[in-house]
């Protein structure tokens, strides 16, 4: 009698489960189309006041409206803001332009001008990117090098227009955007044993980060080894038998950027290694009478483990 009851009762409620899912999936449409209609018929939000909206500024600005619509900074602010103050478009980071709009553009009292000759301070032109860009690898921007010297954001990045693949830079590269300044260690790139960046095989913030750091010199690492470590991982150690100028500095023997001589050397073997080994256990001067006459004299056809040895013996050492 029981089980009875129950087909009774599955058979009513059924018939009613499934006329609910198919009343529900033909409302569903409906229901979706009358969302879109209310967000489509919602009126904008109107701007605040002394902001005009970007549409009033590409009237006079129509090629540089065009050209930043093609950045992804355009793309973000023009068409996916993620808040009211992006949603400003050119506003956001130029500031209220309505006193401009009304003089005819004569007038630029309260705009923040970005260009070279700009009479705007560089310290508030950087504010207005600091705004969005103050975390990660910025948090060491104020009392950086670049600070310091009055660097603008937009002496190494472009945001009117896609000059680089990434970054927005203000050249296509970060060899031609940084060599703008350091043109001495562009030059040195030029040379013939070099850090493989004209390649592209390297970029100038796998070891600096402009921005700024707790280190010397912009490093990302805590020094000058451990930066060179992170792709040198051979020569990091520990050894039985370590050599001071290696473990004090790699650039004591190596000029990072390029040299005209092998591996980075900051001048040619031996010399380089006569800097500190002066006639210690065995003649090293070019002019010996034992040594005068051979040839590819190099310490390193003997110490080849220059960098750091595990040699079980004091007499071996550097040696394998």
């Amino acid at each position: 009698m029981r089980n009875r009851g129950r087909r009774m009762l599955f058979a009513v409620l059924i018939p009613t489960l499934i006329a609910a899912v198919t009343m529900a999936v033909v409302a569903l449409p409906s229901f979706l189309q009358g969302q879109v209609t209310l967000a489509g018929e919602a009126s904008p939000k109107p701007a605040p006041p002394g902001f005009v909206g970007p549409e009033t500024c590409k009237t006079c600005h129509p090629d540089q409206f065009e050209r930043f619509s093609a950045t992804t900074m355009g793309r973000l602010f023009l068409k996916h803001p993620r808040n009211d103050k992006e949603a400003l478009g050119c506003e956001t980071c130029h500031g209220p332009g309505k006193a401009h709009v009304e003089s005819g553009g004569t007038a630029f009292d309260g705009l923040i001008i970005f260009s070279k000759k700009s009479s705007t301070p560089v310290e508030q032109r950087n504010a207005v990117c600091l705004q969005c860009h103050e975390k990660t690898a910025r948090l060491y921007w104020q009392g950086s090098p670049h600070e310091s010297r009055d660097l603008a954001c937009t002496n190494c990045h472009k945001v009117m227009e896609q000059v680089s693949e990434r970054s927005q830079l203000a050249k296509a590269t970060q060899i031609e955007t940084c060599g703008q300044c350091h043109i001495q260690r562009k030059a040195q790139l030029m040379r013939s044993s070099h850090m493989p960046l004209r390649e592209g095989k390297m970029t100038c913030t796998d070891c600096h980060n402009p921005h700024g750091t707790a280190t010397d010199k912009l490093l990302k690492a805590n020094s000058v080894n451990e930066t060179c470590y992170t792709c040198h991982t051979e020569k990091r150690g520990p050894f039985l038998w370590e050599h001071p100028p290696v473990t004090e500095s790699c650039t004591n023997c190596h000029e990072p950027h390029g040299s005209n001589h092998e591996k980075l050397l900051k001048i040619a073997k031996p010399r380089l290694c006569q800097q500190c080994h002066v006639e210690s256990r065995h003649p090293t001067r070019p002019q010996d009478p034992r040594t005068r006459f051979a040839f590819n004299r190099s310490c390193t056809n003997c110490h080849s483990q220059i960098h750091g040895s595990n040699h079980p013996s004091a007499a071996g050492r550097f040696q394998r």
